[in-house]
């Protein structure tokens, strides 16, 4: 019989094709198994990468790319915002104001964090117009804008208006009331000095805004530079500088030109550093999810290694029958080792087809599930995410296939290395 393609790759894919007896069946099984860890593995590394980039973005989009705080405050940080927006690689700088406060609205109080901003300045650093999901970034007057879980906790609604309680002047209230105490006769005067240090603000919530962070979501409110200023009792001074690069990845690099431009007091942070653990987190978890789902590819190859077993045992006289006719030793394991690859390749590429097909329908396919099981598969408020994120990194998809595809060949080495040790002459006397 005379075939175009190499002898033993004729061979193995004799020994493959399909027939009606128990070792189709285990083939079968393998090629499944591949499949099923390839498929697996492209999915799981694909969502995980898709979830570690966005909310990479999200961060990046609601935080700035580096932040210039000291221990106390900022005096003159007009001048600090012209010299870093001249240093090479910053594209913009704004002041901000960050404390906790305390905010009540019908009777329920929280104590989340202000956020005192520039607008026209702040825009400049980070996009914030397009986190607002009901009503408009407006920080004019005495405005505020409110992270979603914030409002959603307190029943805030645009137009609303709540009121904000500053700690900022603890110190010089518990200061005159030890003074009031140690008055026979308190005077209105001191009274009236007293309740406007209490005094507390009302603000107009003009907007809603959503960062796809919980945190952010639900404990901050935007408010204008200058009620951040006068709710801690700053005068003109501020807390720090939000800074933008030109590229988030340059941070590291960008922060180590900016610092000569600084005081020695003041410190320098870049966003990877305020948000390490989170993203180290991630990344371990990735690399983690690789190795224990490369097990089901290792699975998959002791099946294959398995059948390459059972197909020596059977092909016993034909090998020793090859052997008598001249066959090399290299000849009779090239031909189990083909095998081996074969059944590879197969797995390999249906795993792919399949797992490319999923990521593409993922969302689909979880709505199905949820509804499937009655089980919510991906929860939007534990997540904050509107869907499934996936991104494809195509090295990442072509190591998990080269891996696969190598433990499926060295997989046949242990069988073709029985095959090849097979006396011809005990091997044709087998029955």
């Amino acid at each position: 019989m005379s075939t175009s393609l190499p002898a033993p790759l004729f061979l193995a894919a004799r020994y493959l094709k399909p027939k009606r007896t128990f070792l189709a069946v285990i083939t079968l099984i393998s090629v499944l198994g591949v499949t099923l860890g390839i498929t697996v593995l492209i999915l799981v590394m694909s969502v995980m990468t898709g979830f570690e980039r966005e909310l990479q973005r999200k961060v990046i989009g609601f935080d700035a790319h580096l932040l210039v705080t000291n221990n106390g405050l900022m005096d003159g940080w007009k001048d600090l915002v012209g010299k870093a927006e001249k240093t090479r690689g910053v594209v913009a700088a704004a002041p901000f104001v960050q404390g906790p406060v305390i905010v009540e609205f019908n009777h329920q109080r929280l104590a989340p964090k202000i956020r005192g901003i520039e607008p026209g300045l702040e825009q400049k650093v980070s996009d914030l117009t397009k986190f607002i999901i009901a009503g408009k970034l407006d920080l004019s007057g005495d405005n505020a804008v409110l992270g979603s879980e914030l409002a959603r906790t307190l029943g805030v609604k645009v137009g609303d208006v709540i009121t904000v309680y500053s700690p900022g002047n603890l110190g010089e209230v518990l200061e005159q009331i030890d003074k009031l105490k140690a008055k026979s006769g308190a005077k209105q005067a001191d009274i009236d000095s007293l309740r406007q240090l209490v005094l507390p603000m009302e603000l107009t919530v003009t907007g809603i805004f959503e960062s796809g962070r919980y945190l952010y979501d639900s404990e901050f409110l935007l408010v204008p530079l200058h009620i951040g200023q006068e709710l801690y009792g700053l005068g003109g001074s501020v807390h720090g500088l939000s800074v933008r690069t030109v590229d988030p990845n340059r941070a590291a690099e960008i922060k180590e030109e900016l610092r000569p431009n600084l005081p020695e007091d003041f410190s320098c942070v870049t966003w990877m550093d305020l948000n390490r653990e989170l993203f180290d987190a991630i990344a371990m978890e990735r690399h983690v999810m690789f190795f224990l789902l490369m097990f089901i590819i290792l699975v998959a190859a002791f099946g294959i290694m398995n059948t390459l077993i059972t197909v020596t045992v059977q092909k016993t006289r034909e090998i020793g029958v090859l052997k008598a006719l001249g066959a090399r030793t290299w000849q009779i394991v090239s031909v189990f080792v083909a095998q081996g690859m074969v059944v590879g390749i197969i797995g390999v590429a249906s795993g792919l087809v399949l797992g490319m097909t999923l990521i593409r329908w993922r969302n689909e396919v979880s709505a199905w599930l949820s509804s499937a099981l009655g089980v919510e598969i991906f929860p939007r408020s534990v997540y904050q995410f509107n869907e499934i994120p996936a991104e494809v990194v195509p090295s990442d998809v072509a190591m998990i296939c080269i891996c696969a595809f190598v433990i499926c060949s060295l997989a046949a080495l242990i069988p073709a290395w029985i095959a090849s040790r097979l006396d011809p002459v005990k091997a044709l006397r087998c029955e």
